[in-house]
C-alpha cells in the first residue's frame, strides 16, 4: 500500500525527521489560507500515487498566498497518468544547497534491509543506478542490531556529507529506519534529503510503501489508502481479501496459490497466451469466495477465455466447482471456460462440473490447460 507523500512525511516526522512545515489543501482557498499562514514562498505540490508529478505540471513555485491559490487552482483540475488531483501539499520553500538521496527497502537475496544513499538527489534512483552506479552507496542492516551512530556516519562519508552534517544525518538516518520498522514498510524514501542554506538537513520529499500483511497491525495506517489508485475490480478483491492484480492480457486465471498463479501466469506466455490477472483465491476457499473471485474475472471487458487452475490441498475441489456454477449462474457469460481441478475431490469436482449446464473444456495437465485456454481466447476451440 502506497501513502502519498504528505501522509510519510508525517510519519517521519512522528520519528524526528525535519520536515518543512505545511499543510494539505483540498480547494484553492484552502490552499492561499495555509499559504497566508506559513508567509513568504510555498511550494505547491499535487498528492497522486505516481511519479513525474514535476514533469507533468503537477508542482509549482508560488511567491504568495494569492499566486498559491491560483497554482492550487491549476493543478486542482489536472488528471496525472490517468488519476485525478483531488489535493495539493501546501510546504514552505526551502533554501536548497545540496540534494541527497536517502532510502531503505529490503533486499530480498540478502534477506534484511539495504539503506541507500547518494549525494546525487533529487532525481530517481534508478536513473542515478543507470547513468552513475557509483555515486550509490548501500548499507545491510542486521535487525538484531538495527542502525548504530558507526554505521550512519560510515554512510555519511561515502556520500561526502560534511562533518558539521553527521549528526544530523546520523538523527535523521535512524529515524527513517524506525519509521520502516516500525510501520512495516517495504520502502521508506527521501529524496531529496537537502542541505539548506542554513547548513541544515530537512527533508522536502518523502515516500512510504507498506506492506499489506502487516496491514493488519496498523489499522490506523490501513485507513490512510488511496481508492483512487485501485481499479474498481481490485478494490472489490481487497475488500474480499483476496490477492488480486489486474493486468492487460486476455485470459482470466483463478487459481489457488500465489506460486501455483506465478506459474500458470508463466506457462500461459510460454505457449503465446497474454494473463488478464493474477489472482490467488487462497487455501480453503469456499464456494462463495471462488463465485467472488470469478465475478471479479468476468468484469474485465478484455477477458476472452477463463482457465482454472485449481490443486485440491487445502481447498476442496468440488467446493471450487460448486463457486464456479454459483457465479456463472449469476453472471451468465458467453465466454469459454478451461477447468484443470487435481487433487482432493477432483472426481467429485468434475463430476459437479460435468452435469452443469455450461459448457467447459476440461484438462488434465498444466501445459494442456493453459495450451487450450490460448487456443480458446483465440477462438480456435470450443467445448
Amino acid at each position: 500500500m502506497k501513502l502519498h507523500e504528505f501522509q510519510s512525511k508525517r510519519i517521519f516526522a512522528q520519528y524526528g525527521i525535519p520536515i518543512p512545515d505545511g499543510d494539505v489543501a483540498t480547494t484553492p482557498q484552502e490552499a492561499r489560507a495555509i499559504a497566508e499562514r506559513l508567509g513568504g514562498p510555498v511550494v505547491v505540490k499535487s498528492q497522486v500515487l505516481v511519479g513525474g508529478r514535476g514533469k507533468a505540471g503537477g508542482i509549482k513555485l508560488a511567491k504568495d498566498a494569492a499566486e498559491a491559490e491560483a497554482r492550487a487552482a491549476d493543478i486542482l483540475a489536472l488528471d496525472i497518468k490517468g488519476l485525478p488531483v483531488r489535493r495539493v501539499l501546501i510546504d514552505q520553500a526551502a533554501d536548497i544547497r545540496h540534494e541527497i538521496y536517502l532510502g531503505i527497502v529490503i533486499d530480498r537475496v540478502a534477506e534484511r534491509p539495504v539503506m541507500i544513499a547518494s549525494a546525487e538527489g533529487g532525481v530517481e534512483i534508478e536513473e542515478v543506478a543507470r547513468t552513475n552506479p557509483n555515486a550509490i552507496k548501500k548499507l545491510h542492516i542486521d535487525p538484531f542490531i538495527g542502525m548504530r551512530a558507526y554505521h550512519t556516519r560510515w554512510l555519511a562519508r561515502e556520500i561526502g556529507l560534511d562533518e558539521a552534517l553527521m549528526r544530523s544525518f546520523d538523527h535523521i538516518a535512524r529515524g527513517l529506519y524506525e519509521a520502516f520498522v516500525g510501520c512495516d514498510a517495504s520502502l521508506a524514501e527521501i529524496n531529496p534529503l537537502v542541505v539548506t542554506g542554513a547548513g541544515t538537513l530537512l527533508a522536502v520529499d518523502g515516500k512510504m510503501v507498506l506492506d499489506d500483511n502487516g496491514l493488519f497491525r496498523h489499522p490506523d495506517l490501513a485507513e490512510k489508502r488511496d481508492v483512487d489508485e485501485e481499479t474498481p475490480t481490485e478494490r472489490a478483491a481487497r475488500e474480499a481479501d483476496l490477492s488480486y492484480v489486474q493486468l492487460d492480457g486476455e485470459i482470466g486465471c483463478m487459481v489457488n496459490g500465489a506460486g501455483l498463479a506465478m506459474a500458470t501466469m508463466d506457462i500461459t506466455k510460454h505457449f503465446g497466451g497474454s494473463p488478464a490477472n493474477f489472482l490467488d483465491i487462497g487455501g480453503g476457499a469456499k464456494a462463495d469466495r471462488v463465485a467472488t473471485a470469478l465475478r471479479l474475472i468476468l468484469a474485465d471487458p478484455n477477458v476472452k477465455a477463463v482457465l482454472f487452475n485449481i490443486f485440491g490441498g487445502i481447498t476442496r475441489c468440488d467446493e471450487v466447482a460448486k463457486g464456479i456454477l454459483a457465479a456463472l449462474e449469476e453472471v451468465q457469460p458467453n465466454l469459454p471456460m478451461v477447468a484443470r481441478l487435481v487433487g482432493t475431490n477432483e472426481a467429485e469436482g468434475r463430476q459437479i462440473l460435468d452435469a452443469s449446464p455450461f459448457d467447459m473444456i476440461t484438462a488434465t495437465t498444466l501445459a494442456e490447460a493453459a495450451q487450450k485456454a490460448v487456443a480458446a481466447a483465440r477462438g480456435e476451440l470450443e467445448a
